[in-house]
């Protein structure tokens, strides 16, 4: 049923490319509920259009502020990632027909999308991160936020309430090794996991997209059904049998050629070097933090379960996202943590005209 209020609400998008996220605020930065729907972009912008209609039945039409972040600027649908910007501000503005539409451009704060220019580009593009590092930056004194999601993971420092990260865009944060490709979803098992120790010998893996991380953890029994919204890799059933059919795949086999639970083993070492790959990129950051400090992990994301992994092998505290936001009593499946960015925007917006800057290492 559409909600039916008069009280200013603020609805935070954080358009991804594969998944589309909002977040829905009241005027005090309350958290009133978030939503997720698939959204592969990469097929049309269609596929967006879809995603936006089918959570805008859920939120209310009356005294609403709109506030978008977006990453999806990169799927192969544009030539560039300026067209995707353009492309993606032009639906959202069509869509939801509100002529204060606003764009979070990262170091610059909020543009009203009739007032995007050329040059605000690059900082519009890929930025959504910045939300959220920027939003934890304003409630704790310093830690590191990672926020692991179905596709990459961000690895955030902040000291002295403000963000100190080395890159802004995607190229720059691969370099820092602030953005890690890899998920808990959609990655593909041949960019995880080169060679396993299987079978009591070490085992190449092909190098064939027979299997994705879904896979692994739905097999280690830590994916949630509610963010397992893509296709999987041969377009099959999402059971963790069809799972083990995929994984065994990887390394030449056939499910029945060995037990199941020689295959749930299997995910738990291909896990764990994902894991790795993660601590590892944590531990580079860590390095930056003043020396008198007592960094914690801030975790966000659907894989968060492992930042809390990470804080425990390097003996620091754990903060969850979810803990930094007063939830009211409405309330849906999703939590807090698993649309981060989309909730940081909301509530930036309502709390400053400008994000919070941004302090190039």
């Amino acid at each position: 049923m559409q909600a039916n209020i008069k009280t200013p609400v603020f609805i935070g998008w954080d358009i991804g490319g594969a998944h589309l996220k909002a977040a829905w605020l009241n005027a005090y930065g309350e958290v009133i509920a978030v939503y997720q729907e698939p959204c592969p972009l990469w097929q049309g912008l269609n596929k967006l259009e879809k995603a936006l209609t089918a959570i805008l039945i859920q939120l209310p039409r009356q005294a609403v502020q709109h506030i978008i972040t977006m990453s999806g600027e990169l799927v192969d649908l544009f030539s560039t990632r300026a067209e995707g910007v353009v492309e993606i501000i032009a639906l959202m503005q069509r869509v939801l027909e509100q002529q204060a539409l606003q764009v979070y451009a990262g170091r610059k704060g909020f543009i009203l999308a009739a007032d995007v220019l050329a040059e605000d580009i690059d900082d519009i593009a890929s930025a959504n991160w910045l939300a959220s590092v920027s939003y934890v930056a304003r409630q704790l004194e310093q830690g590191l936020l990672v926020d692991i999601g179905s596709t990459t993971t961000d690895i955030l420092l902040f000291q002295h309430q403000q963000p100190d990260v080395l890159g802004y865009t995607d190229f720059q944060r691969l370099a820092s090794a602030e953005l890690v490709y890899t998920g808990i979803v959609r990655t593909a098992v041949m960019a995880v996991s080169q060679e396993v120790h299987f079978a009591g010998q070490a085992v190449g893996v092909m190098s064939e997209y027979f299997a994705s991380t879904a896979d692994i953890y739905r097999l280690t029994n830590e994916l949630n059904e509610l963010h397992d919204q893509s296709t999987t890799a041969d377009g099959q059933a999402k059971t963790r049998q069809a799972s083990a059919r995929r994984l065994a795949r990887m390394i030449g086999c056939d499910a029945e050629d060995f037990p199941v639970a020689q295959w749930r083993q299997l995910a738990h070492i291909i896990r764990e070097q994902q894991l790795c790959r993660i601590q590892l990129a944590c531990e580079k950051q860590l390095q930056r933090a003043a020396p008198a400090s007592i960094p914690r992990l801030i975790g966000a994301g659907i894989g968060r379960f492992l930042v809390r992994e990470i804080a425990d092998k390097l003996g620091m505290e754990y903060i969850d996202f979810d803990a930094l936001f007063t939830m009211p009593a409405q309330k849906t499946s999703m939590q807090i943590a698993d649309c981060a960015p989309a909730v940081a925007v909301a509530y930036l917006a309502i709390v400053d005209a400008s994000a919070a800057p941004c302090q190039m290492g």
